[in-house]
C-alpha cells in the first residue's frame, strides 16, 4: 500500500482565524479542574490589609499575582523568570489568569518585589495552604483517622566550601521542665536528693562547634548517609491516608527530626482531633515523643529500632528489667542494682565488680577497667515498651506499612514533579514560602482531580437512574398490554 508524501505549508503561519482563547484550552486540562475546584476570591479578603484603600497607583490583581505563583509550583517550573516565559506562549496559562492572547504579562520581578514589600512578614501563604486544605476537608476527601509524620531534606543554595566554624550555645531540651520534674520525682522515690537547676549553677552553659555557611547562614549541615554532607533545610511534614498534606514546618538541616515533632504534632492535632494513630519512622522513636503520643490518647505506629551496641556484645534487650525489685538481670542471671537517676533522665543500674571479674561472659558484656557493667533505663521507658507492644499488633503493622504509599509518596512527588529537591531561595522564611506553596499546589491538584471524578461518577449515576426509570416504565407498560387485568363483572 503506497502513502502520499505530505509537506508542511508554512503559509499557514500568517493565516488569520477568528478564534476564542476558550477554544484553545483542552477540555480536560488540569487548570480547568483547578478553576472549578476552588473560588480564588478568598485571596481578596486575606490581602486587603496589605494594600492601601485610597492612595497609591493601581496594583496588579492579587488573584492574578498568586495564580502566577500557583502555576510555577503546580507544574514545577524552576524560576519565576521561566514561569513568565511559559505564560507568554501557553494559552492554558493565559486562560487560567484571565488574560487575552495579546495582554501583556507582568514582569518576572513583580512577585519578588511584592514579597519583599508586602508579603514577607505576613501569613498569607499559610492562609492559602489552609484554605485549600479546608476545601478538601469539606469535600470529604481527607481521612485523618491516621496521620503520617516524616521529614525530608532540601538542598540549600550554598557552596559547601564557603563556610566558617562557629561556637554556639547548646539549646536546652524544650521539654526540660517536664523531664526535671519526672527525674526529681523518681530520685525522691529512691531516697535521692533532687537535682539542682542549671540556672542556679555558676558554670557557663555548654557550647559546641558547628560548620556554618557564609552564603546562607540559616541553613544547616546535613549528613546524608555515611559519606555525603551538604548544606540543606528540612521540611517536616504530616499527611493523611489519602496523601493530603495536613501540616508542615521548616528548619535548618542540622536540626533533628524529633526536635520539630512537638509543634507539628500539636498543630495537626488541633485541626484534626479525630486522629487515632500516628505513623512514624525510627527517628521519632524517643521516650518523650512516645509519651506525648500516648498521653494525647493516640497510638504510635513505629518500626523496629536496632540496638546501638558494639558487634559481639550483648544487646540491651538481653538485660531484663525486674519491675517488682527495680533491678536489672544480666544474661548470667546476676543482679544490677539501682544506683542513681542522671540529669538526662536515665536510671543507672550497676553490677557488682567482684562478681563480674570472674564472669565467663565479661568479654561480651563490658570493657570497663573496674569490671562494672552499667545499664540505663529511661524514666519514661514504659512508653517505649507500650510502643513496642503496639508495633507487633496487626493495626500497628498495617499503619506503618502504609508509609511508603503516603508520606514517602508525597516527598517523591514533591521532589520529582514540583522542583523541591533543592532551592534557589536563601533564608528560612523564603524556603518556608516555597514548601507551603508546593504542598498547597499538590493538595490543589488532588482536590481538583477528585472533584472531577466525583462529578463524573455523580453524572453517570444519574444517567443510570434515568435509564433504569425509563426501562421500568417500558416494562410496566408492556406488562399491562400483554397481561391486562380482567374487569370484574357487576353483580
Amino acid at each position: 500500500m503506497s502513502v502520499l508524501l505530505s509537506k508542511s505549508q508554512e503559509q499557514k503561519r500568517e493565516q488569520i482565524n477568528m478564534v476564542c482563547i476558550e477554544d484553545l484550552v483542552p477540555k480536560h486540562h488540569i487548570l480547568r479542574d483547578i478553576d472549578k475546584a476552588i473560588d480564588f476570591r478568598f485571596i481578596y479578603d486575606d490581602v486587603k490589609d496589605l494594600y492601601c484603600e485610597n492612595n497609591g497607583r493601581p496594583s496588579i490583581d492579587p488573584i492574578v499575582l498568586f495564580k502566577i505563583v500557583l502555576i510555577q509550583y503546580t507544574f514545577g517550573i524552576r524560576s519565576m523568570r521561566q514561569t513568565i516565559k511559559e505564560i507568554e506562549v501557553n494559552m492554558a496559562y493565559r486562560w487560567f489568569l484571565g488574560f487575552d492572547m495579546l495582554d501583556r504579562i507582568p514582569h518576572f520581578t513583580t512577585f519578588g518585589k511584592n514579597y519583599v514589600r508586602r508579603f514577607a512578614d505576613s501569613d498569607i501563604f499559610e492562609k492559602i495552604f489552609e484554605r485549600i486544605l479546608l476545601e478538601a476537608v469539606n469535600a470529604g476527601f481527607v481521612d485523618a483517622s491516621a496521620v503520617f509524620i516524616d521529614a525530608t531534606h532540601i538542598k540549600a543554595s550554598a557552596n559547601n566550601k564557603k563556610s566558617s566554624n562557629e561556637v554556639v550555645r547548646v539549646e536546652a531540651k524544650h521539654y526540660k521542665n517536664e523531664l526535671i520534674e519526672e527525674i526529681n520525682k523518681d530520685r525522691a522515690e529512691h531516697g535521692k536528693k533532687p537535682l539542682k537547676d542549671d540556672d542556679d549553677n555558676d558554670n557557663e552553659p555548654p557550647m559546641k562547634n558547628i560548620k556554618q555557611s557564609t552564603t546562607d547562614p540559616e541553613c544547616g549541615l546535613f549528613h546524608k548517609g555515611e559519606h555525603k554532607v551538604e548544606f540543606a533545610y528540612t521540611a517536616h511534614t504530616a499527611c493523611d491516608k489519602n496523601n493530603f498534606v495536613l501540616g508542615v514546618d521548616v528548619s535548618a538541616g542540622n536540626v533533628h527530626d524529633s526536635v520539630m515533632f512537638d509543634s507539628l504534632y500539636r498543630n495537626v492535632l488541633a485541626k484534626f482531633p479525630e486522629i487515632d494513630m500516628v505513623g512514624m519512622d525510627s527517628g521519632y522513636k524517643t521516650p518523650w515523643i512516645m509519651k506525648q503520643v500516648f498521653d494525647s490518647g493516640r497510638l504510635p505506629a513505629t518500626p523496629y529500632k536496632r540496638p546501638m551496641t558494639k558487634q559481639g556484645f550483648f544487646k540491651k534487650y538481653e538485660y531484663v528489667y525486674d519491675e517488682y525489685y527495680d533491678c536489672m538481670l544480666c544474661p548470667n542471671n546476676q543482679v544490677l542494682s539501682y544506683s542513681t537517676t542522671n540529669r538526662e533522665g536515665y536510671r543507672e543500674y550497676k553490677s557488682n565488680p567482684n562478681i563480674c571479674k570472674s564472669c565467663p561472659y565479661r568479654s561480651q558484656c563490658t570493657e570497663s577497667k573496674n569490671c562494672q557493667k552499667v545499664v540505663t533505663r529511661h524514666v519514661w521507658e514504659e512508653y517505649m515498651d507500650m510502643a513496642e507492644d503496639f508495633r507487633h499488633s496487626p493495626e500497628g503493622k498495617e499503619i506503618y506499612s502504609m508509609r511508603s504509599q503516603t508520606i514517602e509518596r508525597v516527598f517523591a512527588d514533591a521532589k520529582e514533579k514540583h522542583f523541591m529537591r533543592y532551592t534557589h531561595f536563601r533564608g528560612l522564611a523564603r524556603l518556608k514560602m516555597q514548601v507551603l506553596l508546593t504542598f498547597a499546589c499538590m493538595n490543589l491538584k488532588k482536590l481538583a482531580k477528585w472533584k472531577r471524578k466525583k462529578c463524573l461518577l455523580s453524572s453517570a449515576y444519574l444517567i443510570f437512574l434515568l435509564k433504569l426509570r425509563i426501562f421500568t416504565q417500558l416494562v410496566t407498560r408492556y406488562w399491562k398490554i400483554a397481561f391486562p387485568i380482567p374487569r370484574l363483572s357487576s353483580v
